[in-house]
């Protein structure tokens, strides 16, 4: 049963996720939570090694949680049914809509939508700093290393743009490189 739980589940996310991985965090919290598949904890680590770790997050993330639920063939059902359905949709875009994307109007839904990701995206993002950095403090943990950590990788990631001979400033490789880094020294030893 758990095999069509996982298919239902990651398909579930795999069709109401739109605008990419960061997006779909939320979705992908909410079913993973209600099946009772992993803790909130537990999902948070997976997120850090799905970002970590080479390719798309949401696959990751999926492939992680089938893996850990069903072994292999959980962890095939659970990829294959978070992409099916935007393997699907694209491939319809591709052969009914190929000349929609030169309207006007369609082009006005997709920059509404592309605002629409960058609130969720900044929304997951601020939530997963507050229960991780921020929560810890106010709730008086005193462990302010997730805190600091948070801190000092913001300095360097915008502080890193305004030296002159970093035009770009730090790439994402180099700054997750970091992250990692920081959290080695700050938790592991």
């Amino acid at each position: 049963m758990i095999y069509l739980d996982l298919l239902i589940g990651f398909l579930e996310v795999g069709c109401f996720s739109f605008g990419g991985a960061y997006a779909a965090i939320p979705l992908i919290r909410d079913v993973v939570l209600r099946y009772g598949w992993v803790s909130e904890e537990m999902l948070t680590d997976m997120i850090a090694v799905s970002e970590s770790t080479p390719g798309p997050i949401m696959v990751n993330l999926a492939t992680y949680v089938g893996s850990s639920q069903a072994g292999i063939p959980g962890a095939v059902i659970a990829t294959l049914a978070s992409i099916l359905p935007a393997f699907l949709i694209i491939l319809l875009i591709m052969l009914v809509m190929k000349k929609a994307l030169d309207n006007k109007y369609v082009q006005a839904v997709m920059r509404g939508l592309q605002a629409c990701v960058i609130g969720v995206i900044t929304a997951v993002g601020i939530y997963m700093l507050y229960q991780n950095a921020v929560r810890p403090v106010v709730t008086g943990a005193d462990d302010f290393r997730p805190l600091l950590l948070a801190v000092v990788l913001a300095v360097l990631y915008f502080g890193s743009r305004k030296v002159k001979f970093m035009k770009k400033g730090l790439s994402p490789i180099m700054l997750i490189g970091i992250a990692a880094c920081l959290g080695i020294l700050a938790f592991g030893i």
